[in-house]
């Protein structure tokens, strides 16, 4: 239970401290926007390392006592490839618990995904701007907003209890993580002890409107790989050879077609599907609107449209290599490939999707051409229960910070890494908050944060962390 009858900082006072502390939150955040720290290869790391570098001093001035930037390293081997990997910069830093307390983990990753087409946005991607009561700007919410939200709520708590707080706080903010995190395991397994908690907060994940907070309770999982196409030894001319050959992209397109049935649901046989209410319901009308979708769409699957979302498979095409319209000649191709997606539901494992993905493919007979399917990666689905006490306390707070009574809800999207926190510290309870809502757009242009979800979630972290201390 968590006992409040007494707390250690009333929600007046809370409110007061975020108020005050609100314009500088928002400035710092606005200044870590402003560096492009992307992890994949073909950018710049300097600005990953001055990312890094920034969020180590915000820490430190946030009032952490031990702040430390580390990195984690695959050997060839572990990495599958041919060199070692080197994990992205992060940063750890902590305030150590006094003596009987809980410590409380606090993640959230500095990495951005890269801006896209420039054209696409109505402002500079790394420029923090102000509009109508949002922030726009690349990472503004995903997530260098949740990396603001664990610095500003452990500055609350310093200004309120001076050196020493009631509950112990670890700060690991990474800088992978838009790069799939391929080190995370082993920074883990290397740090294991710095890391251990007993209630871990990742602030990677979305609310249920503007206006209401959620505590997320299930993610899916994801597997992806590449399916590729032959239907000769070399291309040939479309004019000679058209008509009793098809080539590669038109088989691809059956190959494709084939993954969906009439009313669009996913058509590949063991994939696991979670049925029954999901207790929320997104009007098609919203999500419609939220998903930017053309008027004349149609909306795919059957059952609630949560039910789709959190508790069903989804399968895209994510990329395809074929010429481009411009370059394109009248040749019929031998080969294509395309790269697939498919999240997976709540209960799935992740091996026995990718099996079922390559049995379908590879079952398949498009007029004879050689289909195979080549695996990629792989991530764990995620559920939790919310009758354990800091699950109970983190309801509890974000009802106060709202206003709005808190609801717990699903994700369509994937954080793959939450099953090796769960691997690695099975005793922890995982949290999963997030300062994200249906128009953020995160990984697309135009990504956004609204300033009044921010200051409430930043409200009832600080709640949830000085009543850690009361949490049994």
């Amino acid at each position: 239970m968590t006992d409040t009858s007494s707390p250690a900082l009333s929600l007046d006072e809370a409110r007061a401290l975020v108020e005050s502390g609100f314009d500088r939150a928002v400035a710092d955040l606005s200044s870590l926007v402003a560096i492009p720290g992307i992890a994949w290869e073909s950018f710049d790391p300097a600005h990953l390392e001055r990312s890094a570098e920034a969020v180590a001093a915000l820490a430190r001035d946030a009032g952490f006592e031990s702040v430390e930037i580390h990195r984690a390293s695959l050997s060839a081997g572990e990495a599958g490839g041919e060199k070692t990997v080197t994990g992205g910069p992060a940063v750890v830093a902590s305030i150590p618990a006094p003596e009987g307390a809980p410590t409380v983990l606090l993640y959230a990753h500095h990495d951005v995904q890269p801006p896209q087409d420039r054209a696409l946005w109505d402002t500079e991607p790394f420029e923090a701007t102000e509009r109508g009561g949002r922030l726009y700007g690349r990472g503004t919410a995903d997530d260098k907003a949740g990396v603001m939200l664990h610095i500003s709520a452990v500055r609350n708590l310093v200004k309120h209890f001076g050196g020493r707080l009631p509950v112990g706080v670890t700060l690991f903010v990474e800088g992978e993580e838009e790069a799939g995190s391929p080190t995370f395991r082993a920074f883990l397994e290397e740090h294991r002890e710095k890391l251990r908690a007993d209630a871990i907060v990742v602030a990677d994940s979305s609310n249920w409107v503007v206006g209401t907070p959620a505590l997320t309770t299930s993610l899916r999982g994801l597997v992806d790989g590449t399916v590729t196409v032959r239907v000769a030894e070399h291309a040939s001319h479309s004019g000679m050879f058209g008509g009793p050959v098809l080539d590669a992209l038109t088989v691809l397109g059956r190959v494709i077609a084939s993954f969906h049935d009439d009313d669009g649901a996913v058509a590949v046989a063991g994939l696991h599907q979670n049925e029954g209410e999901t207790g929320l319901d997104y009007a098609e009308a919203d999500f419609a609107r939220d998903a930017g979708l053309l008027e004349t769409s149609r909306l795919a699957g059957t059952g609630s449209l949560t039910g789709r979302l959190w508790n069903k498979p989804a399968l895209s095409v994510i990329g395809i290599d074929a010429p481009a319209v411009a370059v394109a000649s009248n040749t019929l191709l031998s080969e294509a490939s395309a790269k697939v997606s498919l999240r997976i539901a709540p209960g799935q494992d992740p091996a026995a999707a990718m099996d079922a993905l390559a049995r379908h493919v590879e079952e398949l007979d498009v007029f004879g051409a050689e289909i195979r399917f080549h695996p990629g990666e792989q991530g764990q689905p995620f559920s939790t229960k919310t009758d354990e006490p800091f699950a109970k306390a983190a309801l509890a707070a974000l009802t106060e910070g709202f206003g709005t009574q808190a609801v717990e809800m699903g994700m369509g999207g994937s954080i793959p890494f939450i099953a090796d926190l769960k691997q690695v510290y099975p005793e922890a309870e995982i949290l999963v908050t997030g300062v994200e809502d249906p128009d953020t757009r995160a990984h697309s242009a135009n990504e956004s944060l609204d300033l009044g979800d921010f200051k409430s979630a930043i409200l009832a972290e600080t709640l949830l962390l000085a009543r850690a201390a009361e949490v049994r």
